[in-house]
C-alpha cells in the first residue's frame, strides 16, 4: 500500500503538539475542577472567582494573547478548544472566560496601542483584573448604531454618560464591580468610539444585578452606569470613530467561540444520552433498542459532528484581528447554537422525567443553550448578515 498523503494525518481538532497538550490540560481541568462546582454555582447564581483564578494559572484567560503580554500566544483553534471543553460542563463559567479573554483581552491586543497592551494585558491574563465588553443598552441591542451612551471630548478626557446592560463580568459579586471594560459609545451621530473604563473612575458604578436568569447562571450579569465619568483620552482604543471597526474585528472570533460553546453543550448532551440509553430498560430491553430513542441519538450525533467540524475548520482559517471570515463565523454560530439546543432537547426527551430534573445535567444545558440563539448576534441577525453577504458575492457558495 502506498504511503498516505501528509494531509491525511491532520487532526482538525488538535492540529499541533501544543494543541494536543492543551486538550489534555483542559480535559483534566474540566473533570477535576469545573465539573464538581457547576451545578452548585448554577443553583446559587454565583461566579466562581477562585476557579477563574485557577483558569488564569493554566493560561486560559489570555489564550490568544502573545506571551510578551502574559498570554499563552495561541490561535483561534485553541480559543475554540477552551470554550468547547468548558461548555461540556459549565457553559456559564465558559461565558465568563469568553467575555474576559476574547471580548476584552483580544480586543485590546488587536485594537490597542503598545502602552495600553503593556499596562493592561498582563493584569488581565494573570486574572488580577477581570474584564468585559459593554455594547448592549436597555433600549438598544442589535441596532448598535442607535446606542445612546455618549462620550463628549473635554480636553484630555471624554465625559461619558449612559447605561449598558446584560454585561457579562459586569460584577464579580453583587457588591463588587468588574475591573476593566471596553465601552462602545457614540461620540457623534452614527460614530462609535471605544473607551477603556477602569474600576474606581468617579461616576462609574454597578447598577442592576440580573438574577433569576434562564441559563448561564454561573456568569455574573449586570447593568453598568456611567454618570459623567471622566475617561482619559489615553484610554481610547484607536482613533475616535473606529469603534465600529473594532466590533467587526472582534465579532468573528466572538461568534466562533460562542459556536464552540454550542458544540461543547451538544457533546455533553450526546454523552449523557448514550449512557442513559445503554443503562435504562423498558419493556425488558435497553431503551437503545427502541426506534424513537435511536432517532434522537443518531440525529444528535450527526448534527454535533457536522457542527464541530465546521467550527474547527473555520478556526483553522481564521486570522485573529483580521476581517473577511464573517460568513463562516456567522454560519457556525447560527448552526451550532441550534444544534446545541436540539441536542439538549433530545437528551431531555430520551431521559424522560429524569431529564427534566436538576439531578441530571441536561436540563441545565438546555437552559444555557438558549442564550447562544440570542447573545453575540441573534439568529435573525445571522440570517440577515449571511443573506446580504452571499447575495453580494455568490461565488462563496461555489
Amino acid at each position: 500500500m502506498p504511503d498516505a498523503p501528509p494531509w491525511k494525518d491532520l487532526d482538525l481538532f488538535a492540529p499541533t503538539t501544543e494543541h494536543t497538550l492543551l486538550a489534555e490540560t483542559l480535559r483534566d481541568f474540566v473533570e477535576r475542577e469545573v465539573e464538581e462546582q457547576a451545578a452548585e454555582h448554577d443553583r446559587s447564581e454565583r461566579f466562581n472567582h477562585a476557579l477563574f483564578l485557577r483558569a488564569a494559572e493554566l493560561g486560559l484567560t489570555g489564550i490568544t494573547i502573545p506571551e510578551e503580554y502574559g498570554g499563552a500566544g495561541m490561535d483561534a483553534t485553541a480559543a475554540v478548544m477552551v470554550m468547547e471543553a468548558l461548555s461540556t460542563s459549565d457553559p456559564g463559567f465558559g461565558l465568563a472566560i469568553l467575555a474576559h479573554a476574547i471580548l476584552f483581552a483580544g480586543n485590546v491586543w488587536v485594537n490597542g496601542n503598545e502602552e495600553q497592551r503593556r499596562r493592561i494585558l498582563p493584569k488581565v491574563c494573570s486574572g488580577e483584573w477581570i474584564g468585559g465588553l459593554c455594547m448592549t443598552e436597555p433600549e438598544v441591542g442589535t441596532d448598535v448604531m442607535a446606542m445612546r451612551t455618549r462620550a463628549k471630548r473635554d480636553g484630555d478626557h471624554y465625559v461619558l454618560d449612559g447605561i449598558k446592560t446584560f454585561i457579562t463580568n459586569g460584577g464579580i459579586d453583587e457588591n463588587t464591580l468588574g475591573d476593566v471594560f471596553i465601552v462602545y459609545c457614540a461620540t457623534a451621530p452614527k460614530t462609535i468610539t471605544s473607551l477603556i473604563l477602569e474600576k474606581g473612575m468617579e461616576g462609574f458604578r454597578l447598577g442592576q444585578k440580573w438574577t433569576d436568569k434562564l441559563g448561564m447562571r454561573s456568569s455574573f450579569t449586570a447593568e453598568l452606569i456611567f454618570d459623567g465619568v471622566r475617561v482619559p483620552v489615553a484610554n481610547r482604543l484607536g482613533e475616535e470613530g473606529e469603534g465600529t471597526l473594532h466590533m467587526m474585528r472582534n465579532l468573528e472570533i466572538e461568534r466562533l467561540t460562542l459556536a464552540a460553546q454550542g458544540t461543547g453543550i451538544a457533546q455533553r448532551c450526546l454523552r449523557v444520552m448514550v449512557d442513559y440509553a445503554n443503562e435504562r430498560k423498558t419493556f425488558g430491553v435497553p431503551i437503545r433498542e427502541h426506534g424513537q430513542i435511536q432517532r434522537y441519538v443518531a440525529e444528535t450525533f450527526a448534527e454535533w459532528r457536522a457542527a464541530r467540524s465546521f467550527v474547527y475548520d473555520t478556526a483553522r482559517h481564521l486570522e485573529l484581528g483580521e476581517t473577511g471570515q464573517r460568513v463562516d463565523a456567522d454560519a457556525t454560530k447560527l448552526f451550532a447554537a441550534q444544534v446545541a439546543k436540539r441536542a439538549a432537547d433530545n437528551a431531555i426527551q430520551v431521559l424522560g422525567g429524569n431529564g427534566y430534573m436538576g439531578e441530571y445535567v441536561v436540563q441545565r444545558l438546555w437552559r444555557d443553550a438558549k442564550l447562544l440563539e440570542i447573545g453575540g448576534g441573534t439568529l435573525e441577525a445571522h440570517h440577515k448578515n449571511l443573506t446580504k453577504d452571499l447575495t453580494r458575492d455568490p461565488s462563496r457558495v461555489i
